[in-house]
């Protein structure tokens, strides 16, 4: 039931893509509406206008004092649990709820309007490849859908909105399921676990039991990835409705209930009349993102989207989609930018960006992918150690340039780990360094090598984030092939 927001006094904490959407849509429904934030910049106050406009009360400066009367709190996901606002509601008796748990209890909110199931995904990486994917696979199949979520569209905004979907290709962070814990998805997967945001969950086990809610409720399909056994876990441990199947995803030769691959094909072996003795033909691997990849200079797609590619596939059968749309789907599939990125090949070296790369995990999934590879990484570590990450590539590496403020981390177990291979340690952390990386890499390049972006850390400690440091990278790479250094072949996203 579509709770009842006239006259009730909420209070929204944040701005920015999901607080501003949340103050609009619970004053509509005649909330009264105080908005707090800690910051006071001057994007805040343009937010803060357009919502004081509207009737809502926007309090600058202020994040831990809980509004008095408040009898609701709608957090934005960079919320910590442990925030003094969620103290002082907990003390209250308030209740707390993430804007996606008040997505989910206004989607059915007009009774003229069949609310769209969602095909939910999480993990530590891959989420939006996988959503975008999942999405232009239902698309290829007829569906009226939309790409979500933490993707940077907000739910609010499409539940509420006057578009009608059939089904929504969700992408949900830990934050948001923290907050969510209503949200029944139609199927879900969760891609991997790996050690992230732990500053905020607290723990590991508590950043997966987070993740692991998005199964919670499921109709049809918990998708788990074979090669991370802690994802099956979580699917073991939720309370899902009855008759619902878990799905593995694999590399390998798919077992029943299973996606995989055998030789070039991705197969199911999960929504087939007899999974026992036979296999449906989805997809070839060429066909993942064929469109985007263009010319043959492209390399083909890296394992680990190989992987996402079959988690929405195995979403989308999930749903009924049919083995040609996932076909289809997967051939117009456009990656988002500054992900295993085609950028250039300058004589016989070629330049990828893949500066989502964030954390070591992400940096491991995309070192995998190419032999011989000279890496660019280095930036904010976030608290990670990455002695696992050198010495599992090691034997891929020609050569590193690092580059950014905790690179030293990187350079000591390089040390420790990959002793033989040349490091150049760029002492710098202005926008400039990336060009200068750049230049330093081609220098220890040889003809059939990669340069890779991957940088395994976060990159506010010399750009205002991730897709700034990708398109310097791939702005040098550029200047570097016009001056003759080889002939550059430009992808068409750059």
């Amino acid at each position: 039931m579509t709770p009842d927001f006239h006259g009730k006094h909420v209070t929204v904490a944040g701005l920015g893509v999901s607080g501003v959407p949340a103050a609009r849509v619970l004053r509509e429904l005649g909330a009264e509406v105080t908005v707090v934030n800690g910051g006071d910049g001057p994007r805040e106050r343009t937010q803060a206008g357009e919502l004081e406009a509207l009737g809502v009360t926007v309090r600058l400066g202020d994040g831990a004092t809980l509004p008095a009367g408040t009898e609701l709190v709608v957090t934005t996901p960079g919320w910590k649990p442990a925030s003094p606002l969620f103290a002082a509601a907990a003390a209250a008796g308030v209740p707390v709820w993430g804007d996606v748990e008040l997505a989910w209890r206004l989607r059915d909110r007009d009774p003229a309007r069949k609310p769209a199931p969602w095909l939910a995904v999480t993990g530590t990486n891959g989420k939006t490849t996988t959503v975008r994917m999942l999405e232009s696979i239902l698309g290829a199949a007829g569906l009226r859908t939309a790409a979500v979520g933490n993707i940077g569209v907000s739910l609010l905004d499409v539940v509420t909105g006057d578009a009608e979907y059939d089904v929504l290709a969700v992408e949900l962070s830990s934050y948001q399921l923290h907050w969510a814990p209503s949200v029944r998805a139609h199927s879900a997967a969760v891609l991997n676990l790996a050690p992230d945001h732990l500053d905020w969950h607290g723990s590991m086990a508590a950043y997966a039991a987070d993740k692991g809610r998005i199964y919670e409720g499921n109709r049809v399909a918990c998708v788990y990835n074979t090669a991370d056994p802690a994802t099956e876990e979580l699917v073991r441990a939720a309370d899902v409705e009855e008759g619902c199947r878990a799905i593995g995803f694999t590399l390998g030769t798919p077992g029943p209930s299973q996606l995989g691959l055998v030789d070039d094909l991705l197969v199911d072996r999960a929504f087939v009349a007899d999974r026992q003795r036979q296999a449906q033909e989805l997809a070839q691997i060429t066909d993942i993102g064929a469109a985007a990849r263009g010319a043959d200079q492209a390399p083909p797609p890296a394992p680990h989207n190989i992987a996402n590619a079959l988690a929405a596939a195995a979403l989308a059968r999930a749903w009924g989609v049919t083995p040609a749309a996932v076909r289809d789907g997967l051939r117009a599939f456009r990656p988002d930018p500054h992900r295993i990125e085609f950028v250039a090949r300058t004589g016989e070296v070629t330049w990828i960006d893949d500066s989502k790369a964030t954390n070591t995990h992400a940096a491991q999934a995309s070192l995998a992918a190419y032999r011989p590879i000279v890496w660019i990484a280095g930036g904010l570590a976030k608290g990670a150690a990455f002695d696992e990450l050198v010495r599992d590539c090691a034997d891929r590496l020609r050569g590193v340039v690092l580059i950014g403020a905790d690179r030293a981390l990187i350079r000591d177990a390089l040390a420790r780990h990959a002793p033989e291979v040349p490091v150049v340690d760029l002492d710098r952390t202005d926008t400039g360094a990336m060009a200068a990386a750049v230049r330093e890499a081609a220098r220890l390049a040889r003809p059939g090598d990669t340069v890779l972006l991957a940088p395994a850390c976060a990159s506010m400690d010399m750009f205002v984030n991730y897709n700034a440091r990708g398109d310097a990278f791939a702005a040098a790479v550029r200047e570097l092939a016009a001056g003759g250094e080889g002939p550059a072949q430009d992808c068409p996203g750059h």
